[in-house]
Parts: structure tokens; sequence; C-alpha cells
């Protein structure tokens, strides 16, 4: 594809299995070895956010075969925006993509500051010099902030060497993942000392201090499905750089899906299975976990050390760095190329249609960087804040494409698209439902915070795409129309 302002363009260098690691490597980040402890165990136990996973990785199936549909009729960068804008309009098509960068951008922070919490994890306060300040309850070092910062800075430069040396890099850090996830699962299926009696009781007692009956915690774990598997989705954003049929996209994405579903319940059966030998049982862990610190704080690398001693935790350690990175590599360039596809359709400003000699969208992956390295001074709780968002800029994304799907199908006659397009689309909007109206009984609905920072990017989106976006094309038609007269 031709750029107006240089004769440069994106290359198709990325094989399937590149393709598939940066989809892999964004949908497993930081987040799956910490929801364990601090999501999925505290409100379903072991059996409902085994039901819910895979509940959550079923929808996600229906999803990506609509994908697939889409790609093949529109193989182009910019995936999900490209589907809104060409079955709906351009309104649409600014909407899909306004939330789903939102979705894209809040990850790569999120993963870089992680880095300081393995960290503090590991090796303590090793980081933790230079001024620092509080940012609702979180401490923000000098340090810490290097790191991070100093990492997204890292793999920007790797980026602009162009796309087949982000695939290879992105694709040796995802087998370093995997790899130990692998061996930390055998550790615990081969440990006399784990017992499937610890997995007891399979769902979260309800107590004087836990409310939530069996359907509200499957409930509780399965809409974070969104957010846990946003990442499947990069795919149609690489494929004007993928050197292979658009026909081989939907084995791609079902297996990143079909894994990733299987590493997030595998870690959560691990930390349920392998706590702490000093309580009793997992729930007594998963709810004093928040006065605990160093690994004993995070369930997935205590139950490695308890397993395998220091060699887990070393091989824990080394997928939860590679974790991070991979969701870095992957959101990063995901969110470029989103950005990139809507400067060259006129959506926001031609400077992030920009690309290097090596096929890169360089202007694009700096704004990402800034905006990143930004939003990394802010701490931690913001972030999460933010990131809670994620799952409502994931299901607007996903609900574009389905009904995009459902529209063409039924031009097209084509029932199988049509039934799987329509219910792609009331799941999406029934997940991003039960997280925008608090429902009784079932408390998933976002924070005040993060209901006010939605708000406040919705009015951005509108400001933006009246002066910005839409206004800078409209000006472009105006210029257009004046010339021929003349």
């Amino acid at each position: 594809m031709q750029n107006n302002d240089n004769d440069k363009h994106l290359i198709r260098n990325l094989t399937p299995l590149n393709v598939w690691s940066l989809a892999f490597g964004c949908v497993i980040g930081w987040s799956a070895f910490v929801m364990p402890g601090v999501l999925f165990l505290r409100n379903a136990g072991p059996l409902g956010t085994l039901i819910a996973m895979e509940l959550a990785t079923m929808v996600m199936l229906i999803i990506s075969y609509n994908y697939s549909y889409m790609i093949h009729k529109f193989p182009l960068t910019g995936g999900e925006f490209i589907y809104a804008k060409m079955a709906f309009g351009e309104h649409h098509g600014f909407i899909c993509a306004w939330f789903l960068s939102l979705s894209y951008l809040s990850v790569i922070p999120l993963n870089a500051t992680a880095l300081n919490l393995i960290m503090r994890a590991v090796f303590g306060n090793a980081f933790q010099f230079g001024f620092h300040y509080t940012v609702a309850g979180y401490d923000v070092y000098l340090g810490e902030m290097l790191l991070a910062i100093g990492a997204m800075i890292f793999f920007m430069f790797v980026n602009s060497l162009g796309v087949k040396f982000t695939g290879k890099i992105q694709t040796y850090m995802v087998m370093i993942l995997l790899g130990g996830i692998l061996i930390i699962i055998s550790g615990t299926i081969l440990n006399p000392n784990v017992s499937s009696s610890n997995l007891y009781p399979m769902f979260h007692p309800v107590n004087e201090n836990f409310s939530k009956g069996i359907i509200a915690q499957i409930i509780a774990v399965f809409v974070t499905g969104p957010q846990s598997f946003v990442g499947f989705d990069t795919v149609p954003q690489l494929m004007e750089e993928s050197k292979f049929s658009s026909d081989r996209v939907k084995v791609v994405m079902d297996t990143s899906i079909i894994c990733g579903g299987f590493v997030y319940i595998s870690l959560a059966l691990i930390a349920c299975a392998a706590f702490p030998a000093i309580y009793s049982s997992w729930p007594e862990y998963i709810h004093d976990m928040p006065n605990l610190s160093g690994i004993s704080g995070i369930a997935t690398l205590s139950a490695s050390y308890t397993v395998m001693g220091k060699t887990g935790l070393f091989i824990i350690t080394c997928s939860v760095i590679a974790a991070m990175l991979t969701g870095i590599v992957g959101f990063y360039t995901a969110t470029s190329r989103l950005l990139y596809s809507m400067a060259r359709d006129g959506m926001i400003p031609n400077w992030f249609a920009y690309i290097n000699k090596n096929g890169v969208p360089t202007n694009a992956g700096l704004f990402c960087t800034v905006v990143s390295s930004l939003t990394c001074l802010m701490g931690r709780a913001v972030m999460g804040w933010v990131f809670d968002m994620a799952s409502i800029g994931a299901s607007i994304g996903f609900a574009y494409t389905s009904v995009s799907a459902a529209k063409y199908a039924w031009h097209e006659r084509r029932l199988d698209i049509l039934i799987f397009g329509l219910l792609g689309f009331m799941l999406s909007l029934g997940m991003a439902f039960l997280l925008l109206v608090p429902v009784d009984g079932l408390h998933v609905s976002l924070s005040n915070e993060s209901y006010i920072l939605l708000v406040i990017w919705s009015a951005l989106g509108i400001v933006f795409y009246r002066y910005g976006g839409g206004g800078i094309r409209r000006v472009i038609y105006s210029r257009k129309k004046e010339s021929i007269r003349e």
C-alpha cells in the first residue's frame, strides 16, 4: 500500500509462526501470572475458573470465525477499523478504532511497569532509588520508571529495524514464555507433595465476607474474556506484512486462543494446588495475599517455588519477563499499525503514516512510546483503572467485526457467517453490558475511577474526530473539490 508522503510501504516478511507468536504473546502477558491470585481464584475458585475460561475461549473462537471471514474479504492493515468503516461508514470506523486503540495502548505501559513488580518480588528494592512520589497509594520511583521506559524505548528501536527482525525476536521470547510454563506444569504434576485434594473447595466458599453464588462466580471470571484474550485480534493488523495466504489466518488465531485458554487455566490450577504449606487451604492463602510481599504475594511464583524450589522460581521468572516483553512488542506493533492505517485513510494526521526505509511506521511507534512513558509516570494504580477499560475497547472491536461480518453475510446469503456474526455481536455486547451496568450480586462492573476515565476518553474522541481526525478529512475533501473547480 502506498503512502501519500513517501514511496515506502509495509513489507511482507512475517511467517505464520511469527504472526502466531505476536498474537499469543499479546494474549499471555503479565496479567496471566497475576490474575490467578488476584482475580480468578478470589472470585470463582479452581472449578469456577475452569468453567469460565473454557466458556470465554469458546466465545473467542466464535468471534475468531467472524474475524477470519472479514480478513479474507479485507486483508488490510487496520483490521476492525477497516471492517467497521467499510460496513457502516467513517463515523463507525473512527469509533471502533478510537476504543480499540485504547485497549491496545493501555497494555504497553502495563506490561512495562510490571517489570518493576517482578523485580520487587524477586530482587526486593534494587530499582527503588532516586526521587519518588505516590499516586493513588502507589509509590513511583525514578529507578523503576527508568527500567520501564528504557524497555519501551529499546523495543521501539527493535521494531524500527523491520517486522522480520521483530517477528523473530517475538518468536524466540514466546518459546521461552511457553517453555517455562510447560516445565512448571510438568513439575507440578510430578511433585509427590502436590495433591488434587488441594483444589478443594472447587468454588469459592460463601461466607460472611463473600456472598457470590456459583453462577455469579463463573460470570465474574467470564466477563474478563475480552481483557484476557485481547491480542488474538492483532492478527488483522499484520496482514499487509504477512507472506502467507489469508486462508491460513483462522488456524493462527484459533491456536493462539486455545493455547491462551490452556495457559490461563493451567496457571490458576497450579496456583491453587501448590499453595504455601503454612496455609491449610487455598482460600486462606488467597485472602492473605494482600498482606504478603515478595514471591508469596504472587500466587504463580509462590507455587513454582513450592514445587521446584529456586529452579522453579528462576524458570517462572524467565517466563514472566518474556510474557511482559512479548506484550510490549506485540501491542506496540499492533497499535502502530492501527494508527498508520487511520492516518493513511485520513482519519488522523498524515504524520502517523510515515514509514522508514525498513517498512515500519516509526512515527506511530514513537507516539506509542511517548504516550506509554507518560502513562508510566502516573503509577500502577492509575494504569489499573485504564487497563480495566481495555475490556470495553476490546468488546467494541469484537462487536463491530462480528456485526460487519453479519451484514456482508446477509448480502452474500452465507447462513453460517450470519449466525456466527450475530452471535458474536450479542456476546460482545453482553460482556460490555456486564462491565458497564452494575448488576446486583455480580460485582463485576468497572470501578468509579474507570468510569470517569472512560467518559473522558469518549469526550476526547468526540473532540478529536470533530476538530482533528474527521476535520482533517473534510479539509482534504474540500481542497480536492476546490482544485477540481479551478
